[in-house]
């Protein structure tokens, strides 16, 4: 006989074992940055999605668990698709879209499907456990100096990052756990060898925080810590638990204060990847402060920050930032004060359910039986782990991360959820209609990210054909441009393609005018994607320059100045279009700014080092030019 309540149990198992394996998989997947670890987190979506549906028709009564931050989740969504069909590059557009559905999506399915204290604690020690292992991994990688992250060259030398690429984003996972673990070693009702295994945790997580030498995360986390012990004080039942806390916080800060100098003299005697330092990021802000105030209400465009900073760039920042650096401006500058407002009214949500949601969790001195209770443990340390990254988020970009953003999205989801205790109002009986419109709605979801799914999965796996292929053969070529036809939108590949011809070209490899005019096809087809981009009109007018038609190259090098007006790399090729014709005063203008601009050596131990591969092109054709500008300078001599 089918036995409907067996099997949505199993349904509902099949959910916590998809969100486990979602949020295992996002952090050691490096973060789920690279589009093919993030298709990954989006399959196990679908499953979820996919199992959601299953529970609502195999219920008799289904009920919605809905509280007042899901309205805000609602319009944020509704308000991201409304921007993904005004914006200017709808590839990232699309992939931004593609991010908050998910987040969405995840963030409701954890809320109405694994609220159970069983389903949290099983949750909140897995994560810990994945914490711990992460601290060790980036402990490992600090003492014995190694930069490699599984297989690959971390840029971060000296610099605790566990499976991440950027220590920052390490320790800002790690810094939305500790203060969970120190809560459940304190508050939570658990067994003593649970409570050994947690105190254990917390030095393991304390000591990845601080080998991933991120000063902002020391910050958050010594502020949450802080808080933690502030808000135990409050009760007398934990203040003798919270004061060996307190104590160690304090030892471990001294520690960090005392040797911070030391540290930092190791980090800064490392090359720092792309030249990105944190003297950077005041700059950074003030760029996105400018691109915001052209665009207030709406902003630039989801996740269109990097693709318009070189308009905005300062003359300090020659390397591609990503981000803002800062999640708060990032938000201004990318969603307009109509997106961040919304944001805001999200948090604001869920501040007000936990105010109305702490009395009901937690057991003062006057109530009956033991103190001790999970519930309280979760929401003060859930919530103290948000806090920490909220302090972060100023300085840094974690919320950008699928993997920490995938983390806080889980974590407010199950604070959300506890609001029920506090009032029935939050449980909605899912009648006809209702079930219709949430059938309609999952499917809609599903065949939306399935069929991206299918079209982001078809262009990786060109991208890494092409990409395993010899650089210059035809192979290569081939699969760039099948991967280019499973994702036509994709003006970077465009550029890929027309950066491959022009090699082969330049490189005299067969017919080097028809490859460079190929190349320029492509340029113009990565122009059409995306018309801000400096690089392509560049190129075109390189080709151009190749080909013997310097006039007709001119507008594009214009072009490309105006786009990327402080850029180095811009005015060093600038300033090579200047050497082919022969202009060798103009030449030099542009060379020595591009020098300027990226210097190639610098002052050290009282003299001048040489760092050529800073600015190679700048420098090895002002080393042209100053001898033909000698040339010409040189009298000629006397006619008999």
């Amino acid at each position: 006989m089918f036995d409907r309540g067996q099997l949505d149990l199993w349904l509902e198992r099949g959910i916590l074992a998809l969100v486990l394996a979602l949020l295992l998989l996002a952090p050691l997947a490096m973060g789920a940055v690279e589009p093919l670890a993030f298709l990954a987190v989006q399959g196990l979506t679908l499953g979820v999605l996919l199992l959601w549906a299953a529970r609502l028709l195999v219920q008799p009564n289904p009920m919605l668990l809905w509280t007042p931050v899901c309205w805000a989740v609602a319009t944020f969504v509704l308000y991201a698709i409304g921007c993904y069909w005004t914006a200017d590059l709808e590839l990232i557009a699309r992939r931004e879209l593609l991010r908050v559905l998910v987040y969405a999506f995840v963030f409701l399915a954890v809320l109405n499907h694994l609220h159970r204290q069983e389903h949290v604690q099983v949750i909140a020690f897995t994560l810990l456990g994945l914490a711990v292992l992460e601290s060790g991994y980036a402990i490992y990688q600090f003492v014995t100096s190694t930069n490699m992250v599984w297989n690959l060259i971390n840029p971060y030398k000296h610099r605790g990052s566990g499976t991440y690429i950027n220590p920052n984003h390490l320790a800002g996972f790690l810094e939305m756990l500790l203060p969970l673990c120190l809560s459940y070693a304190i508050v939570g009702r658990l067994k003593p060898l649970a409570r050994v295994f947690l105190g254990y945790a917390a030095l393991m997580m304390m000591a990845g925080i601080l080998m991933s030498v991120s000063r902002a995360s020391w910050v958050a986390t010594a502020l949450a810590v802080a808080g933690l012990c502030l808000v135990l004080s409050r009760y007398p039942g934990f203040r003798l638990r919270a004061l060996p806390v307190f104590a160690l916080v304090m030892l471990v800060a001294f520690f960090a204060a005392r040797h911070t100098d030391r540290i930092l003299d190791r980090v800064k005697n490392t090359p720092r990847p792309e030249n990105f330092s944190h003297d950077t990021r005041p700059a950074i802000w003030e760029s996105a402060l400018r691109m915001w105030q052209d665009r207030p209400w709406f902003g630039v465009g989801p996740g269109h920050f990097d693709y318009r900073f070189r308009e905005y760039r300062p003359d300090s920042v020659q390397s591609r930032p990503n981000r803002v650096h800062n999640d708060y401006l990032n938000t201004l500058t990318d969603w307009g004060v109509v997106g961040a407002g919304l944001v805001g009214l999200g948090l604001a949500a869920l501040l007000v359910g936990l105010v109305q949601t702490w009395p009901r969790v937690c057991r003062g001195k006057k109530d009956f039986g033991d103190p001790l209770t999970n519930k309280f443990a979760f929401v003060l340390g859930a919530s103290l782990g948000l806090v920490a990254l909220a302090i972060h988020s100023f300085f840094d970009f974690n919320l950008h991360i699928p993997a920490n953003a995938l983390l806080a999205v889980v974590l407010a989801a199950l604070l959300s959820s506890h609001q029920r205790f506090a009032t029935e109002k939050c449980w909605v009986r899912v009648g006809p209609w209702r079930l219709a419109l949430a059938l309609v709605i999952l499917a809609g979801g599903m065949a939306y990210l399935g069929g991206q799914a299918v079209r982001l999965g078809r262009e990786c796996f060109w991208q890494r054909r092409a990409a395993a292929a010899p650089a210059l053969s035809l192979v290569r070529v081939a699969d760039l441009e099948r991967a280019f036809a499973a994702e036509p939108k994709d003006f970077e590949l465009a550029y890929d393609i027309g950066e491959a011809y022009r090699t082969w070209s330049w490189g005299g490899y067969g017919d080097q005018d028809a490859m460079a005019r190929k190349a320029m096809t492509w340029y113009e087809r990565a122009l059409q994607l995306n018309p801000r981009d400096a690089y392509a009109t560049l190129r075109t007018g390189m080709c151009l320059d190749w080909l013997g038609e310097s006039e007709k190259a001119e507008p594009f090098y214009r072009q490309a100045d105006a786009l990327d007006p402080a850029g180095y790399y811009t005015a060093a090729n600038i300033g090579w279009h200047f050497v082919q014709t022969g202009d060798y005063s103009a030449a030099r203008l542009w060379l020595d700014r591009s020098l300027l601009l990226q210097p190639a050596s610098h002052w050290a131990n009282g003299a001048w080092v040489l760092e050529p591969e800073k600015n190679e092109i700048a420098l090895s054709y002002l080393k042209i030019v100053t001898e033909k500008l000698a040339e010409q300078a040189r009298p000629k001599p006397a006619a008999r």
